[in-house]
């Protein structure tokens, strides 16, 4: 018996081949797009999950307490690790990573490279993250200053194939000894580790190791089995309140609450966080793909469900006569839903190919690894079966029953079988398109809001000029201790308007501290970023004065007495207004005792005009530019643009007078600002490809639909011709129906994806505002695509002679 169901299937499958393709091309479509999008969720749900113990490390974050929107801060104090070790009997192991985005010169022999993403890390970083290792081991890898631990792909760069460990290499002219060589399988770490160095080589004083206040760390803790993690959080807290704070000065309290996040959650978990310099997901992007993936089923399944039920009214008599020699609604039941699953058995096969096909081109656009191998991943085989199984089930089911019920009475003496005579058939087909349009119109206005926001964020004025402009930090010591003679032969080249050194250029590593303000007889703290400039910074960035002058090398005094503040400083400092801040006195208090002036008592000579030095995600906070040679490490080249290549040549040609030692590696400021948007640019791309591949699959349905209706209603047709109908009246005859169930989706779609989009822009701190027009312009894209899917069956059934549909067969 089920041979024969398949031999009827088959038969079925070859007599339909229009509603087959349709079915099939359909569905095959949806499963591709679900399968890309399910592939990319299970690889960024699978971060730091290879980590032995993982379940029981977390990261220790902060949230602040001074503003009306705290902010999650990644980087914490270095006492938060030593403190939860000696205070908390549950911890296990804490380790802290200093916070470290320089790029080293490593060295072996005559080779030379920049190699960014290494790590500064307490000796127990091996005994939190238990990477494994290639060659050497963990044990006492980090024990001695100076050693040294690297990635694979690192090791083979500068020593091939051999074994490196006990072998020697320079960082940054220093000398260390490898210990331990890391394999190259940390694709889902949420850290970039190409080395670790151990944290006693940085040489901190033990009174900065001692801080509550230099938030400079990101620290995490193994706590044991069985702890209560959410106790654990409250005792930190209440430890921090208790015992920290009295500690604390009256002017300087502490203003952040302590947080424990499970390594876990990190990847996906912390996109908003400030200073976490890692690789980073973003798990609202991943639930929405993932929304959009079961969008594209459900619309595939609904067409599915649309043209089985549609052309059930062709099915009628066989169903009628089936049942007249004996066939009980189950076996019926049987026969349909393995019509469905064979239509979707052969949908996953096509799908499973256009997956594989298409899987590289995912990869390059996401920059990941992924694979897709039925043979070596049985779990996938195995999910696939059960897709085919549960939709082939769940969309052929109520297609199944419908013609399973058909009375046989009735189907057999009508000579022409009614719709009316399948109960709601029509109105669940209906409610199928609205859902379906309502799905198609949500995922356009999404679509076109993200353009719209990543558009915003591309071309938004950020209050400075970032074009042509090429930046480099300094290296070696005769370049620090040259840098203004450095400087002015820079500035002395070809298509060169301006040279400006200092540590806080936009879209770089700012320093954050705080600054004491007298007002009212008394010193009020504010949280502050300083820019360490010099005399060209705000020339170079091209950064406009709202108040007061630029700093001046004629005035001794601009070095050590004076600051130019933002705007937004102005008003966070309750200075009034720009004209009223000039004049008024600033402290810094400089961290370290290796400075006898550790105080610099200055005025505000100059308020410039807010300028966005990050990315537009963060709000602008107050800025403090001021003269401090000691921090100077970066170059900023402001070129004139006629002939950027003999600029650059200039500038490496003056680089290799002073730093021959060094290779130069240098970037355009505007190339810092775009990858900051990368997620957004992709999220956008992915939008638009999947919307594209919802529209495409909503119009097969449709156009199955509309060449039943065009069937279904002929001799009509031919008759309204007879009568004198024209063309664009039978057309709008057979379109009017499906505009009308577009315009029910549309006002569905659009308070649901106002709402969605309202809220995924409140992550950015300056955003659009969706335009009207958005809708509009979505409502009538739909409306289009349905009209123009349906106007090619409409005009054929139109231009049909009459005679043709009114003949008596």
């Amino acid at each position: 018996m089920f041979t024969n169901y398949l031999k009827v299937a088959y038969r079925n499958l070859i007599r339909h081949k229009g509603f087959s393709f349709l079915n099939i091309a359909g569905l095959a479509l949806g499963l591709t797009a679900c399968l890309l999008i399910g592939l990319f969720v299970f690889d960024e749900l699978q971060y730091d999950k290879f980590l032995p113990n993982g379940d029981r490390v977390y990261r220790v974050y902060t949230q602040g307490t001074t503003s009306e929107s705290p902010e999650s801060m990644a980087s914490v104090p270095p006492m938060f690790a030593t403190t939860m070790k000696q205070e908390f009997p549950e911890v296990e192991q804490s380790m802290r990573i200093l916070m470290y985005s320089a790029i080293s010169l490593l060295e072996v022999g005559d080779k030379k490279l920049y190699i960014e993403n290494g790590l500064i890390a307490d000796s127990t970083f091996f005994d939190i993250f238990p990477l494994p290792f290639k060659y050497g081991s963990a044990a006492q890898a980090l024990d001695a200053p100076a050693s040294v631990v690297l990635a694979e792909d690192v090791a083979k760069r500068f020593f091939g194939d051999e074994n490196p460990v006990g072998k020697e290499l320079k960082m940054n002219k220093q000398t260390l000894l490898v210990k331990g060589v890391i394999q190259n399988n940390q694709s889902k770490f949420h850290l970039k580790v190409n080395y670790v160095i151990p944290l006693s080589a940085a040489e901190i004083p033990a009174e900065r190791m001692s801080s509550w206040g230099w938030q400079q760390f990101y620290t995490y803790v193994r706590v044991k089995p069985d702890t209560d993690i959410k106790q654990t959080q409250a005792k930190l807290q209440d430890y921090i309140t208790q015992k920290v704070q009295p500690l604390m000065p009256k002017d300087d309290p502490i203003g952040f609450v302590p947080y424990l996040q499970p390594l876990q959650d990190i990847y996906l978990h912390s996109a908003n966080f400030k200073f976490d310099t890692g690789p980073r997901g973003n798990i609202t992007y991943v639930k929405a793909l993932s929304i959009i993936a079961v969008f594209i089923l459900l619309i595939a399944c609904f067409n599915f469900v649309n043209l089985a039920t549609a052309k059930s009214v062709q099915r009628a008599k066989e169903v009628g006569i089936r049942k007249t020699i004996g066939a009980s609604q189950q076996q019926l039941m049987l026969q349909f839903l393995i019509e469905t699953v064979l239509l979707t058995f052969i949908s996953v096969v096509i799908s499973v190919v256009l997956a594989s096909l298409l899987l590289p081109a995912l990869n390059d656009f996401t920059g990941k690894d992924m694979s897709f191998n039925l043979l070596t991943n049985p779990v996938v085989f195995l999910l696939l079966v059960v897709l085919t199984l549960v939709v082939g089930l769940i969309a052929g089911f109520y297609p199944a029953l419908v013609l399973s019920g058909f009375k046989p009475v009735k189907v057999l003496k009508s000579t022409v079988v009614s719709e009316g005579m399948f109960g709601r058939v029509q109105w669940l087909r209906h409610g199928l398109i609205v859902i379906q349009f309502s799905l198609t119109i949500f995922l356009l206005i999404s679509a076109t809001v993200v353009f719209l926001q990543v558009n915003y964020l591309h071309t938004k004025d950020l209050g400075f000029n970032r074009e042509q402009i090429m930046f480099f930090p300094m290296r070696g010591d005769n370049m620090n201790r040259s840098y203004e003679t450095f400087k002015n032969e820079l500035a002395q080249g070809p298509g060169i308007s301006s040279v400006s050194i200092g540590y806080g250029f936009p879209g770089d590593a700012v320093a954050g501290d705080q600054i004491i303000v007298p007002k009212d007889g008394e010193q009020k703290l504010h949280s502050t970023t300083h820019l360490m400039v010099d005399y060209d910074y705000i020339k170079t960035l091209g950064l406009e004065l709202v108040n007061g002058r630029n700093f001046s090398k004629e005035l001794t005094t601009d070095k050590s007495q004076a600051y130019i503040i933002n705007e937004t400083a102005v008003k966070e400092f309750g200075l009034g207004t720009p004209q009223q801040a000039i004049g008024k006195t600033l402290i810094w208090q400089r961290l370290g005792p290796s400075q006898p002036d550790s105080v610099k008592k200055g005025q505000v000579i100059g308020v410039v005009k807010d300028f966005h030095y990050k990315s537009l995600y963060d709000k602008v906070e107050p800025a403090v530019l001021h003269i401090h040679p000691d921090d100077y490490w970066k170059v900023a080249v402001k070129m004139k643009g006629e002939n950027i290549s003999q600029s650059v040549a200039h500038v490496k040609d003056v680089w290799g007078k002073f730093s021959p030692d060094y290779p130069i590696e240098y970037k355009f400021l505007d190339e810092n600002f775009d990858q900051m948007y990368k997620a957004e640019d992709k999220l956008k791309s992915l939008l638009w490809i999947f919307t594209g591949v919802a529209i495409f699959v909503g119009c097969l349905g449709l156009f199955g639909l509309a060449t039943y209706a065009a069937e279904r209603r002929k001799k009509e047709i031919g008759i309204r011709k007879v009568l004198g109908a024209d063309v664009s009246t039978i057309v709008g005859l057979l379109s009017k129906e499906f505009v009308k169930l577009v315009v029910v989706a549309a006002v569905i779609a659009f308070p649901i994806a106002w709402l969605v989009m309202r809220k995924w822009l409140e992550d950015f701190a300056y955003r659009i505002d969706i335009p009207l027009w958005v809708f509009v312009a979505a409502g009538v894209a739909a409306a289009l695509v349905a009209f123009l899917t349906i106007s090619y069956q409409a005009i054929k059934a139109a231009t049909t002679n009459p005679i043709k549909n009114l003949r008596t067969e």
